[in-house]
């Protein structure tokens, strides 16, 4: 579980297709603090450690996730917001994120409004109706909350401090960024599919 608070910029170094993709990750990280097999959250999706060096650690990303996320248009020196898995007893500071990217939106404007940007995202149809005005999503693993939403649309603001933090000050309109929908409308969603 992840909490949607990016708390380290890494960088794609190296990209391998072996069957599945392989990437490493450059990274501020304390790296002897990282376990093998622990799991960070790469622009929203959990990834599994495989390997590690002085700054660096190596992933896996299986063909499924890639079908799913925009990993498939990952290149070397590319930066990625980076979080580790939340710890018990770990501040809560964004909102309870799985690490299971949704699907893929669209950024379709951005408008600047005093020192926040206003980003306004396409989301797949399947997913829009998960998406409600002062909710939570997970956008390349950031938690943001909803402004307003327009079918499809629906639009958020940056502040500068996330945009300094993340790689949200480098976004552009027609970036595809990977969406994490809120676990509780998932779960209210299902219950209410089964009549529950």
């Amino acid at each position: 579980m992840f909490t949607g608070i990016i708390t380290d910029v890494g960088e794609i170094s190296a990209l391998e297709q072996r069957g599945d993709l392989r990437a490493r990750i450059k990274t501020a990280y304390d790296i002897s603090t990282i376990d093998m097999g622990a799991s960070i959250a790469s622009d929203g999706v959990c990834l599994t450690v495989v390997a590690m060096g002085d700054d660096w650690y190596d992933v896996e990303i299986s063909a499924e996730t890639v079908s799913k996320t925009n990993l498939g248009d990952w290149a070397e020196g590319r930066k990625v917001n980076l979080e580790r898995a939340l710890k018990v007893g770990d501040e809560l500071g964004g909102h309870i994120v799985s690490g299971h990217v949704d699907g893929v939106a669209e950024i379709i404007a951005m408008q600047q409004e005093g020192d926040s940007t206003r980003v306004t995202f396409r989301a797949p149809e399947d997913l829009a109706k998960f998406i409600a005005p002062k909710g939570s999503v997970a956008l390349n693993g950031t938690s943001l909350t909803v402004n307003e939403v327009e079918g499809c649309d629906f639009g958020v603001n940056m502040i500068s401090h996330t945009k300094e933090v993340t790689t949200w000050g480098t976004a552009k309109v027609g970036d595809q960024v990977n969406l994490e929908i809120d676990t509780l409308a998932r779960y209210v969603a299902r219950l209410a599919e089964v009549g529950v």
